[in-house]
């Protein structure tokens, strides 16, 4: 039976742990599990940017893996959470955004990926984040 380790992402990950009491990943044998990471810096602040504030909560993705021994070329499935930009859907500008950070961080691989649009996330000003499975050494 597989132990689980659990960590933090050095900069706002302990910050979160000490005002929220969660941590950031976890794995278990080659299986990794991530919280949501959204677009913020080591303070918690976002960018004002949509498209900065997207690639930013990548940035935070990929150093969260990191903490386990993980990187995007080991995600098989993605799942998204979106303030909507538009009335009927999430908006084109943040679907053309992730698409791209897909094609930039994973090349021709593709992982499974849900879009969800939602109210509201939870942080103040927060439009994005990015939760995300990955398996450690998998082959293709």
């Amino acid at each position: 039976m597989s132990t689980a380790t659990f960590t933090s992402t050095p900069g706002y990950g302990q910050k979160l742990f000490d005002l929220l009491h969660y941590r950031q990943a976890v794995r278990v044998g080659d299986r990794v599990d991530i919280s949501g990471q959204g677009g913020w810096d080591d303070d918690i602040t976002f960018p004002e940017s949509l498209e900065e504030e997207i690639v930013q909560a990548f940035e935070n993705v990929e150093r969260t893996l990191a903490t386990v021994g993980a990187t995007w070329t080991d995600v098989i499935a993605v799942d998204s959470y979106h303030i909507p930009t538009a009335d009927d859907t999430i908006g084109d500008e943040q679907t053309r955004v992730m698409a791209d950070q897909f094609r930039k961080r994973m090349g021709d691989r593709a992982p499974i990926w849900t879009q969800i649009g939602v109210a509201a996330l939870g942080a103040p000003g927060m439009r994005v984040e990015i939760r995300v499975t990955a398996v450690v050494g998998r082959q293709d």
